[in-house]
């Protein structure tokens, strides 16, 4: 009998520990140890931020679901790492404190036989002063932030009707965030809902970004191949913007938030104050804090873990220029390089360097989108870790799945407005992630796999993934024929 430890029940977590029981014997165990009682399906957070949806909608609880699939879970946060063995003895162990099931504040340890990092981010508000829900903005990273967006967005829409004028800034918190799509879904659904109340005369929004032009989005931009025309993201992006009168600022950090405005810097330097009614501004991502510990109870998380707190793997770290790297250097099986039985996907791993270009103030501020690697991408991993883990316990000597971001596709398709007839959302697939200009020397992509479209059609695709993607995360019959 072996043990596979899953530390986190988000996307890549919960893919990940779905297919270990799907493929491992029933000897085998399974366990998943997430510190909140439910399942969030982050994407649809946008509609519960503007209304259209309940918490209860996005959500579901994790324990009757891993009950009937035969998967042990266990309501606690991972705290630290002892590969080698500890306390006499040498099998690997995880440190774990409960959250729950009565048990809140206790530590246990628990051996594993190969362990999964999929305990994604933690929400960096700290790094801005006065940035997210216990400051002066709202966030829609967890379905409890979005339900407290909508309710003051609601709040605001009375004001409105009431006559007042209101100022909407949504974006991004820091100069180093990733997630910016999420920001600019949210920002179109919020203008959308204006217009369907018919009191868009009475708002002005605005979006501020630390994208160098809009549509970077953390991935250098991309050529979307569309009506027969190619055009870059950044016209796609400001062309429906321009449509819908949002303002934008763009190169811009967020240095504090204080009630009523926003303080920023400009990668040129300039200092502004933005003012506003309410603001939904997300937050940087770091590691979760996770350390590490040899047999002697020596401290080795720089060995397991980079800087930033996300877990290294299989990726090439060293020190290069921006001009330098290349697509080779990032991971392929997401296996730590210190331990074969340890893996990380998801955000949790550590990106090897950025792929939009890294730019940073006079004063050393900097100023560019971390990588993304959420949605599709990190259900992919997830699943290829899975299975090279599944082999492995059956004898393979190495991994045997990949899921390079260099060589695989990803399609999204981003919500602008959520209405049965009048609604649109952006449907767009990338190819390959990473761009590769040795291969595709253009644009970086295969333009026959990079295209996109807007429309009430993608709306409709959007609705569709939202009731596909719950059900498959509820392991209803059939889960593991729908695609990541």
């Amino acid at each position: 009998m072996s043990r596979v430890v899953v530390l986190g029940a988000g996307v890549s977590g919960h893919t990940a520990s779905a297919f270990l029981r799907k493929w491992l014997g029933k000897q085998d165990e399974v366990v998943v140890v997430s510190p909140l009682a439910e399942y969030n399906w982050i994407p649809s957070n946008i509609w519960v931020g503007v209304g259209l949806l309940k918490k209860s909608q996005v959500t579901f609880p994790l324990a009757p679901v891993y009950r009937r699939a035969g998967i042990e879970w266990k309501q606690a946060r991972a705290v630290a790492l002892y590969p080698e063995g500890s306390n006499g003895t040498a099998t690997p162990q995880v440190e774990i404190e409960w959250t729950g099931a009565g048990k809140t504040g206790q530590k246990e340890k628990i051996g594993y036989d190969f362990l999964i990092n999929a305990t994604g981010p933690k929400l960096n508000f700290g790094a801005t002063p006065g940035l997210g829900p216990d400051g002066h903005s709202l966030s829609v990273c967890t379905a409890d932030h979005a339900e407290e967006t909508s309710r003051v967005f609601l709040e605001k829409i009375e004001r409105m009707k009431r006559g007042e004028r209101q100022t909407f800034l949504v974006g991004t918190g820091h100069g180093t965030c990733t997630c910016e799509g999420a920001a600019f879904e949210y920002v179109v659904n919020l203008e959308f809902e204006l217009r369907a109340r018919g009191l868009r005369h009475k708002a002005d929004v605005v979006y501020v970004t630390n994208e160098y032009e809009l549509g970077d989005f953390g991935m250098d931009g991309i050529h979307i191949r569309s009506g027969g025309y190619i055009t870059p993201s950044k016209i796609f992006h400001e062309s429906l913007f321009a449509e819908r009168g949002i303002d934008w600022i763009t190169r811009a950090h967020v240095k504090q938030v204080a009630p009523g405005v926003a303080h920023i810097e400009t990668l040129e330097g300039e200092e502004r104050e933005l003012r506003f009614d309410m603001a939904m501004l997300l937050p940087p991502f770091t590691g979760v804090g996770l350390r590490a510990f040899n047999r002697a109870g020596e401290e080795i998380s720089t060995n397991l873990f980079a800087p930033n707190g996300f877990m290294k793997v299989d990726a090439d770290y060293g020190k290069k220029s921006y001009e330098e790297w290349k697509p080779a250097d990032w991971p392929r099986t997401y296996q730590s390089r210190a331990y074969r039985n340890i893996f990380a996907v998801g955000i949790a791993f550590a990106p090897p360097h950025a792929i939009s270009r890294p730019r940073s103030t006079a004063a050393g501020q900097p100023i560019a989108p971390a990588p993304p690697r959420t949605g599709m991408v990190s259900a992919m991993i997830g699943k290829a870790v899975a299975h090279s883990i599944a082999d492995m316990m059956g004898g393979a000597q190495a991994p045997t799945h990949t899921a390079s971001m260099a060589e695989m596709g990803a399609a999204c398709v981003a919500s602008a407005g959520a209405n049965p007839f009048t609604g649109a959302a952006a449907s767009i697939t990338v190819f390959p992630v990473i761009p590769d200009y040795d291969r595709y020397p253009d644009y970086g992509r295969d333009i026959e796999y990079t295209f996109g479209e807007i429309g009430l059609a993608g709306h409709w695709i959007k609705i569709l993934l939202h009731h596909m993607f719950l059900y498959k995360a509820k392991l209803r019959p059939g889960w593991s024929l729908i695609p990541e």
